[in-house]
């Protein structure tokens, strides 16, 4: 029964629309109407400015760390990369924002960042070396996580890998449109980096 509340409460805390919220306080807009229409990081820093996107992208990581510390915060005994896949689940397909999430980008680092943050800090090292080369937040998002895989077949945790790669997974399906606009050279560079 804990186990169920704690996969629950993690689901919820993931579903926290932080892109919504951070965009009704800081510019008075739903985000969903802006930009690609996605509560996201990416659509928050295009759509809100550079602050507000910072305080969306914060706000998304720290959903996934806090899911993935639940087990330990709260003594219940469920590997903490399941309660982070809650989240980043919840964060993705959010119930307070009629289960149009993000594309779990961000949480899936926040976990990380507490069940692994080597890897995390190095995520986020190589994604800015690929946001450099290619100019596109998508591609570097997609090719961080391919990353990970590859840092994580080093690594000898064999539930890291398969949630890693399920993870990243997710996350290239979650950017299939954003595939075909890289393919037919549609999709927007950033211009800051």
């Amino acid at each position: 029964m804990l186990i169920a509340l704690l996969i629950i409460l993690a689901y919820v805390i993931g579903s926290i629309p932080s892109g919504l919220i951070v965009g009704k306080l800081a510019k008075g807009i739903d985000i969903r109407e802006h930009g690609s229409g996605n509560l996201g990081a990416t659509n928050a820093f295009r759509t809100l400015g550079v602050k507000a996107g910072s305080v969306v992208i914060a706000a998304d990581i720290l959903k996934g760390t806090l899911a993935a510390a639940l087990p330990y915060l709260l003594h219940v005994p469920i590997h903490p990369l399941l309660a982070g896949v809650a989240a980043v689940i919840g964060h993705v397909f959010p119930v307070f924002a009629k289960f149009k999430g993000g594309k779990a980008v961000a949480t899936s680092g926040g976990v990380l960042l507490f069940y692994a943050p080597l890897l995390f800090v190095t995520m986020v090292a190589v994604f800015f070396v690929f946001l450099f080369l290619t100019k596109f937040v998508s591609l570097s998002s997609m090719l961080t996580g391919i990353y990970t895989i590859i840092y994580c077949l080093f690594v000898k945790d064999p539930y890291l890998l398969v949630v890693v790669t399920l993870l990243t997974a997710f996350v290239i399906y979650r950017h299939r449109a954003n595939i075909k606009r890289i393919i037919n050279k549609t999709e927007p560079k950033i211009k800051w980096f």
